[in-house]
């Protein structure tokens, strides 16, 4: 029996083309270990930055699978030592 494959089936199959020489690297590791899993772990998040950077268009990857394009910016970073002086002031 056929099915439609799923939204996410359709976003797993694009990341997976996106990261193809590193599938092609990680089938010729014979001696798993956790720094080369830790490898590969950067390898592909560091893949996933610059292709962000190198889209067209803002979000491209989540408007074609009918995802929401999340809002760029981040929460303001606070250092340890700013909120220790706004816990002590409180």
């Amino acid at each position: 029996m056929s099915r439609e494959p799923s939204r996410i089936d359709l976003l797993e199959l694009d990341i997976d083309l996106r990261l193809s020489d590193l599938w092609r690297e990680a089938a010729d590791v014979t001696d798993w270990n956790l720094d080369v899993v830790a490898a590969f772990i950067r390898a592909a998040y560091g893949k996933g930055y610059c292709d962000a950077l190198t889209e067209e268009s803002p979000g491209m990857l989540c408007q074609e699978h009918g995802y929401r394009i999340p809002d760029g910016r981040l929460p303001e970073r606070r250092s340890v030592a700013s909120l220790e002086r706004q816990r002590d002031a409180a």
